[in-house]
């Protein structure tokens, strides 16, 4: 039996690594003088009163540390954000003796991060806890629902995720693509999630699944493994950096 979510602990974790193909250091980037983690701890913070950055560089733990932040260093050897706030929460919960009810990963990507999102999110658990859930926004541009970058998730009546793709989903039969967004209203994947405290160990024990290794899309394999996603809508705009590019546009 679960608590109402005024009674739920609540702990936001903010996996960030060094090493990045498209963009090395990222989490150190300066934003008007100011770390991208430090903004995005920052942020988080206004939502949640315990929140940590779990890593596996030096470099970023110091910088963590130098602004007063909390973090925690992990193994280099995760996959995903996903296996690294698995392993943060049981060092955390391990060394306060503190015990969390839910679990936020939060992009270390998003610097303008709302904290009405992560609000939003933790409303998701308000009564009968889902075992996963995260945020969707209605598309609102044609760039925006070609882009295979942002994936589209298909949502059934009961606020749940039914299938995320790459791909522009749903297709519109006897439409033109250039008529899609008008006709129908899509909806794009936020990637912040809450994962209920006993359903993390288990989701980042399961293997990968071929829906998963097709889209190359986490998620995919937590729903073909039979665990559903509940999801919420909100407005806010987010601000994903990936590239020093986005990173310009970002501060223009």
């Amino acid at each position: 039996m679960f608590a109402m979510a005024n009674e739920l602990r609540f702990i936001g974790i903010i996996p960030a690594r060094y090493a990045s193909t498209r963009f090395p250091g990222k989490p150190l980037a300066d934003i008007r003088g100011k770390s991208m983690i430090h903004r995005v701890y920052e942020q988080a913070s206004l939502a949640l009163e315990t929140v940590y950055v779990a890593t596996d560089d030096e470099r970023i733990y110091q910088a963590v540390k130098s602004f007063g932040g909390k973090v925690i260093m992990t193994s280099p050897h995760h996959k995903s954000g996903t296996d690294r706030c698995a392993e943060a929460v049981d060092i955390v919960e391990r060394e306060t003796g503190l015990a969390f009810d839910i679990v936020l990963n939060v992009q270390g990507d998003e610097p303008f991060l709302a904290p009405e999102q992560l609000e939003t999110l933790k409303s998701c658990f308000a009564w009968d806890p889902p075992p996963i859930a995260t945020l969707v926004k209605a598309v609102r541009s044609r760039a925006e629902l070609f882009d295979p970058n942002r994936p589209k998730v298909v949502v059934s009546s009961e606020q749940r995720a039914l299938y995320f793709s790459r791909s522009t989903i749903p297709f519109l039969r006897g439409k033109e693509p250039e008529s899609w967004i008008d006709s129908h209203v899509y909806y794009m994947h936020i990637g912040i999630y809450g994962f209920r405290r006993d359903i993390l160990p288990v989701i980042t024990a399961l293997p990968q699944s071929p829906l998963e290794l097709a889209e190359s899309l986490e998620q995919l394999r937590w729903i073909e493994h039979g665990y559903h996603i509940a999801v919420r809508t909100t407005t806010f705009e987010s601000f994903g950096v990936d590239t020093p590019e986005d990173l310009e546009r970002l501060l223009l």
